[in-house]
């Protein structure tokens, strides 16, 4: 399973431009199983800015590219559902056009966001090509039990808006979901600047052991990517059986 984590700038709220330029970033990379581009990678992160939301523009975008490349892409997109409510909704597109969705359960009050969006309730895993992917955006991260592996996926995905501040928690936080739930990780953060915040990105490939595989360099756009193994992590798993160990629990969701 090859995977492809492309770090970008974000235009502020311009949706048509961003698009324009990640399809010229993404239009030479080939031989990829998994693109994953960050957290409302069509608009940027925008808690108060309800209007500027993505329609279905990024949505189509994704399943292009997934067509055109006969490969997955995830991404984020500031979205609304059917009945009209503001979500923060990861996509997982598959080359035929369908796609799975993940609605992001822990919202950001700090900066404003559960003032305009909706939570979601939903802990979502999907399979691709013999590999189960856990879907999780941004402030997610800092929430262990909600990504605790049941013995039910293989790779965990972190889109996200990470501000350059608060990137060692990032950085940090990552090796350490990777470790507690033995699998592969794979988080990418934009870089660039919104009226909000600067970001210097640190996306990376984790793998089950704490040790990075892939990432690309602070401050610049650019696509590094990974091979995951699923032999490699089974064996391991089989070897030093962690998971077997874990506590019982039921997570309330609402």
């Amino acid at each position: 399973m090859r995977v492809a984590i492309v770090q970008h700038d974000i235009v502020w709220g311009q949706p048509a431009e961003n698009l324009q330029r990640l399809s010229l970033m993404i239009d030479g990379q080939q031989g990829t199983d998994l693109y994953v581009l960050s957290e409302t990678f069509t608009t940027g992160f925008l808690p108060e800015e309800t209007k500027c939301q993505d329609s279905d523009e990024g949505l189509e975008w994704l399943q292009r590219q997934a067509r055109t490349k006969d490969a997955a892409f995830a991404a984020s997109v500031a979205t609304t559902d059917a009945d009209g409510q503001l979500r923060n909704r990861l996509y997982f597109v598959r080359p035929d056009g369908t796609f799975d969705c993940y609605d992001k359960r822990h919202l950001f009050g700090y900066a404003g966001e559960t003032d305009a969006y909706v939570a979601g309730q939903e802990r979502v895993i999907v399979e691709w090509r013999g590999m189960r992917f856990l879907l999780q955006v941004c402030y997610d991260l800092r929430f262990p039990v909600w990504s605790r592996n049941r013995k039910d996926y293989d790779a965990a995905i972190y889109v996200a808006n990470w501000p350059s501040s608060r990137i060692n928690v990032w950085q940090t936080l990552l090796k350490a979901r990777a470790l507690e739930n033995q699998c592969f990780v794979i988080g990418v953060n934009r870089i660039g600047k919104d009226p909000a915040c600067d970001y210097c990105g640190g996306s990376v490939v984790i793998d089950a052991y704490g040790k990075t595989m892939a990432q690309c360099k602070d401050n610049e756009e650019g696509i590094a990517t990974a091979d995951l193994s699923m032999e490699q992590l089974q064996r391991f798993r089989k070897k030093f059986p962690v998971l077997q160990d874990a506590d019982d629990f039921t997570l309330k969701t609402k």
